[in-house]
């Protein structure tokens, strides 16, 4: 398939057939991260924002076709909307990925252009997919015909040294092309030698301007912004000139910022951390009850109370009692009667 570089092209017709829409009234969402964003940490999301699309870890799309699906796949109902996140480079696997997908019940389907772990590369699938652009459109037609939800992409700006914007815009358009609904824009270059992943986070430098540009170049496509958003008050600048915006890593290590976004950007009362942690106490209880031990619900919950009086006490009474066998609610009060009291000595 041969890609324009056109830097003002606008697509309004895919290629292989009109795709779902995405739904433009999910401004806020939450990144796949992977080894977090399990169902656990995704409950507790839910309940942090209400209104916010979430998206599981990325599981390979042949994983997907041959492994454990409930383990893989499954979710609470509360959880809606909730997009499975896919990777691989094989159009006819990730088809079957995706209408496996929509049979349980996920409202989207998001196709991983942007991992740059060794181990990913190695696949290829990920961020390496960035310089074969007419597989990825292919990947995206095929997905696109094998079910009726919406096919997205996250992506990055380019891989190591390239700093082609027409290159990127290209990309953006061949999917579009081939019938994504939206794109997610991770700011930065993926880089695949040299730097870790974890140092990735941080070099090269965030480039958000690019995302403005394609929006405003192409303004009837959906473009949500990802990378470096930790405050409330970053994520509405973005949302003046965006689409939406993804937190990352802010949703989990300081995961009041997401409750405080949603009730800037719905209008809904800000509600206190304790009764956000309280709200969680049935699912825990009931995933106890099924043999689940404590540790795996709260890790998720470390950073409720960051920043906060209290707030490290309450990580470490979690952290050191989670794991002991029998642990449960009862663990979770202790923690939060310490921080009560640490913040009245405070106030």
């Amino acid at each position: 398939m041969a890609v324009s570089a056109h830097p003002q092209m606008t697509l309004t017709t895919p290629l292989h057939g009109e795709g779902a829409r995405y739904d433009a009234s999910l401004r806020l969402s939450v990144a796949p991260m992977m080894d977090w964003t399990d169902r656990h940490c995704r409950v507790f999301h839910r309940i942090l924002a209400p209104g916010a699309r979430l998206y599981t870890e990325m599981v390979h799309a042949n994983a997907v076709i041959h492994g454990d699906r409930e383990r893989l796949l499954g979710f609470d109902a509360a959880e809606q909307p909730l997009a499975l996140q896919l990777g691989g480079s094989e159009p006819a696997a990730l088809a079957q990925a995706a209408r496996i997908a929509a049979d349980w019940g996920y409202a989207e389907v998001n196709l991983n252009c942007g991992c740059p772990s060794d181990r990913v590369q190695a696949g290829r699938f990920g961020a390496c997919l960035m310089r074969e652009p007419a597989l990825v459109a292919e990947c995206v037609a095929a997905m696109v015909a094998a079910v009726d939800i919406p096919i997205t992409v996250k992506c990055r700006l380019g891989v190591d040294e390239d700093n082609d914007y027409d290159l990127f815009a290209a990309f953006v358009d061949g999917q579009v092309q081939a019938g994504a609904a939206m794109v997610v824009v991770h700011a930065r270059n993926a880089w695949l030698k040299g730097l870790s992943p974890k140092e990735n986070r941080e070099i090269p430098p965030l480039r958000y301007d690019w995302a403005y540009r394609l929006k405003q170049e192409r303004p009837s496509l959906p473009v949500v912004i990802n990378g470096g958003i930790a405050s409330v008050q970053a994520a509405q600048a973005h949302m003046q000139q965006l689409d939406g915006v993804m937190l990352g890593r802010a949703a989990y290590h300081d995961p009041y910022v997401l409750h405080a976004l949603e009730a800037a950007q719905t209008g809904m009362a800000l509600r206190s951390r304790e009764a956000l942690l309280v709200e969680m106490r049935p699912y825990i209880e009931a995933r106890l009850e099924a043999g689940l031990a404590l540790k795996h619900i709260t890790r998720h919950l470390l950073g409720l109370f960051h920043g906060q009086p209290g707030g490290r006490a309450f990580r470490q009474i979690l952290s050191e009692g989670a794991h002991r066998p029998g642990a449960g609610w009862d663990l979770l009060e202790q923690a939060l009667q310490v921080t009560r009291l640490q913040a009245a000595r405070v106030a």
